[in-house]
């Protein structure tokens, strides 16, 4: 797989959760649910590698831990697949998230107390 292509899972995901958050707020949601898609995607292709690899084509063969076994994980590419969405989407939920708690330390109630003091006419 090309660097690009790499690139795009990852901005797919990011796309993702963009939607998500700007439409809901819930930036990290939409990071669990564009990398649940992603990570969702990798683990049942490991399957099918360890099942056309280790079972003799049989799903009944294999066994629960199968997308787990590090033979079947055999490019950077797989295990790229996985972590690069994770990471993207993970930042930019961090950065939002970090965004806000801003928000919320710079809005004191006595700064909006005393700005409404000042807003009345003695």
């Amino acid at each position: 797989m090309s660097y690009m292509g790499l690139l795009e899972h990852a901005a797919v995901a990011v796309a993702v959760q963009a939607l998500i958050g700007l439409s809901t707020g819930r930036w990290w949601a939409g990071a669990g649910i564009a990398c649940a898609y992603f990570v969702g995607r990798e683990f049942a292709q490991a399957e099918y590698r360890w099942i056309e690899q280790f079972a003799h084509g049989k799903r009944a063969n294999m066994p629960y831990w199968a997308v787990f076994d590090a033979r079947v994980w055999q490019t950077t590419d797989q295990l790229a697949d996985v972590a690069l969405p994770v990471v993207a989407t993970f930042a930019v939920a961090w950065w939002f998230d970090k965004q806000q708690s801003r928000k919320i330390q710079t809005k004191r109630p006595q700064d909006t107390e005393c700005a409404s003091l000042l807003d009345q006419d003695v």
